[in-house]
């Protein structure tokens, strides 16, 4: 292992310290990198997702695309955790948390306008970041990039369904410009680019001492990510400090549940190790940069269903680096 990734939790804890200093002292700065949007993605972030999703990207041997199919458990899992189980359990959480357990704290207006934000959350799997997550679990990369382009398909068709039904409203706008975006940058960029790589570098021994030497930027690339991700919210850690805890709350209940969820029955089902974190992983993530765009077109910018989505921005990258750390620590238990 290298040094980052030797200590990647102290790297990544000191950049949320440094994020959330740097939105409160700098924040000229944060609102330059904020304003640097396009089609609700912030381009700066989506450079830096770019750069992690890449060296992973290089691994993606074309020949081994078909052998996904021979082994479907993986993506069985996957599809049935995100679809029919994740949208549902995260709006039990909202409902039980904001209109039972924190009733006392939190204004009946606000309540609802929390457990909207969440339940946008838990209807959008994450696409660029599992491609990270994959890579930090030495994931199958042809059949994580398989299991993420099934999921954004399907998102394609059930995203709207879910939240609707789940929201009880129908005048929902997705922004597909968002959507489509989003799938360009982080997978049908860096795979085009990932398959030239290989191509150029010719041999498998070429490739790994490529993707060896590369690997180190990918991880500075999920350090500063984090530096900003905290900082375009420093401001708002600070001024609602109480709220943001009452709502990580349930986001960190259903995180790590979803991923027992789908890594224990992984792991029952005999999935391989390569496979079966990756599976666990994508539904623990979520397409944040969708779920925020939602909230804002629906509820407004200054919604608490917006603060709620920007709060599973901030949650998700200590927890996934958490379940990295689990997912890496019981490989062995894993068939080979």
């Amino acid at each position: 292992m290298s040094l980052f990734e030797r200590y990647l939790s102290i790297w990544i804890a000191a950049a949320i310290l440094a994020g959330i200093v740097i939105g409160n002292i700098a924040p000229a700065l944060v609102d330059a990198v904020a304003a640097a949007e396009l089609a609700s993605v912030n381009l700066v972030v989506a450079v830096l997702i770019w750069a992690m999703v890449y060296p992973m990207m290089v691994g993606v041997d074309p020949s081994s695309l078909r052998d996904v199919a021979r082994q479907p458990k993986g993506l069985i899992i996957t599809l049935t955790v995100n679809w029919l189980i994740k949208p549902f359990t995260m709006a039990f959480l909202g409902v039980l948390f904001f209109e039972h357990v924190f009733a006392a704290w939190i204004a009946p207006e606000d309540a609802q306008q929390y457990i909207a934000g969440l339940i946008l959350l838990g209807a959008a799997p994450c696409t660029a970041m599992v491609f990270v997550w994959s890579h930090l679990t030495k994931g199958d990369e042809a059949y994580t990039l398989v299991q993420v382009t099934v999921n954004d398909l399907i998102m394609v068709v059930a995203f709207v369904p879910i939240v609707a039904f789940l929201l009880g409203v129908t005048d929902i706008t997705v922004p597909w410009e968002t959507l489509i975006l989003s799938v360009v940058l982080f997978i049908a960029l860096p795979l085009a680019a990932g398959l030239w790589t290989r191509r150029m570098l010719g041999s498998e021994a070429a490739i790994e001492a490529f993707k060896h030497k590369v690997k180190p930027y990918s991880v500075i690339g999920l350090i500063v990510t984090v530096v900003i991700l905290f900082g375009l919210q420093g401001e708002t850690i600070v001024a609602n400090p109480t709220v943001i805890l009452l709502i990580a709350i349930p986001i960190l209940i259903q995180s790590y549940a979803i991923f027992a969820l789908a890594y224990g029955a992984a792991f029952a089902w005999g999935v391989p190790h390569r496979i079966a974190a990756p599976c666990a992983m994508i539904g623990t993530s979520n397409f944040f940069e969708l779920a925020v765009a939602v909230a804002i077109s629906l509820f407004g910018l200054g919604s608490g269903a917006a603060l709620a989505t920007v709060v599973g921005v901030l949650v998700e990258v200590p927890v996934m680096l958490s379940l990295v750390a689990f997912a890496n620590r019981t490989r062995a238990r894993f068939p080979t």
